[in-house]
């Protein structure tokens, strides 16, 4: 059974962005599902070893707290031996686990794992049936639509697979493998995933306003919508959405507010082992659009730890 979701707007797990601190922000601004920043399922197994010698848990090597539930970790990774050891170690933790099948990076498709395993139709029914098998938490899939141009429509065939084999909900990202995060999210694809599926589905693509969110829903009939990119910077979209959908207004949050959200996100760090370069990039996506952001950013560029990052963003606040 998946968990009740506060809302129908969902974080998007993101590598170097989803981190605890960003996704404790969006769940506090209504986020109704966040997911962790997709995990190698080799890296949950070697660290599980390490750690268990020093008596700790794999919660050490994949921060979150107790306020982000429902809280999904989303696992990438194609050796099926592995992947049930991996779910197990993870399950106890989480909520929800998630499949990813639609990152379109080399380095993850080369080792066949994300978008690659959409043409592996033998492979991903063992994955699934291994996934759903090991482990009593729901499993939940993200793909693409397909893998170039010519295969878009791969995902009818791996999504009837899923929902075979114990699938619970799946998200679709309406682009192919090879697009990456060019051109525009097809949309209709969605809506035809709705229409041949009996799980709920989650649209996913090119969602930066409130507008757009209740666009997909509308034109797809999609149950949920998952933010990534749009969320980047503006954790206020949640919010957004939520009294968009309910209401059809939604308040407006000014430049200054989104520095006051990035000092948050700061404040929020310091409790976790977050790299700084992803906390320097995470400042640099608040300050997309501001006056005066870039030359901002080439400050922050070159900010060498949190102090200077705070000083450099303390001076945006007064020009």
């Amino acid at each position: 059974m998946l968990p009740k979701f506060s809302s129908r707007a969902f974080l998007a797990p993101m590598a170097g962005v989803s981190d605890p601190a960003l996704r404790l922000q969006c769940k506090k601004m209504g986020a109704g599902l966040v997911v962790t920043e997709f995990t190698n399922i080799h890296s949950i197994i070697a660290k599980e070893n390490q750690l268990k010698e020093k008596m700790k848990t794999i919660q050490e090597f994949i921060e979150y707290s107790e306020e982000e539930r429902p809280l999904s970790i989303q696992l990438f990774g194609s050796d099926l031996c592995a992947l049930e050891k991996a779910a197990k170690i993870v399950e106890p933790f989480f909520d929800i686990i998630d499949y990813n099948m639609g990152c379109p990076a080399p380095h993850i498709t080369q080792q066949m794992a994300g978008g690659a395993l959409l043409q592996e139709v033998n492979l991903t029914q063992q994955i699934f049936n291994t996934l759903v098998n090991s482990v009593k938490k729901p499993v939940t899939l993200k793909i693409r639509s397909g893998v170039t141009n010519a295969s878009k429509f791969l995902f009818r065939e791996i999504a009837e697979i899923a929902e075979d084999e114990g699938i619970k909900m799946i998200t679709l990202h309406p682009r192919t493998v090879s697009q990456g995060y060019s051109g525009t999210a097809d949309w209709d694809m969605i809506k035809e995933l709705k229409e041949i599926s009996s799980i709920p589905i989650v649209g996913n693509g090119d969602i930066t306003t409130p507008e757009d969110a209740k666009n997909m829903i509308d034109s797809t009939n999609c149950d949920y919508v998952m933010i990534g990119r749009g969320a980047m910077g503006n954790p206020f979209l949640f919010e957004q959405i939520n009294d968009y959908l309910k209401t059809n207004s939604y308040k407006e949050y000014s430049f200054k507010d989104r520095l006051d959200s990035f000092f948050d996100y700061l404040h929020l760090t310091s409790q976790y082992k977050i790299k700084f370069a992803n906390i320097k990039g995470q400042a640099m996506r608040f300050t997309k659009g501001m006056k005066g952001g870039s030359k901002l950013r080439s400050k922050i560029t070159l900010s060498k730890n949190i102090e200077e990052l705070e000083k450099i963003m303390n001076g945006a606040y007064l020009s």
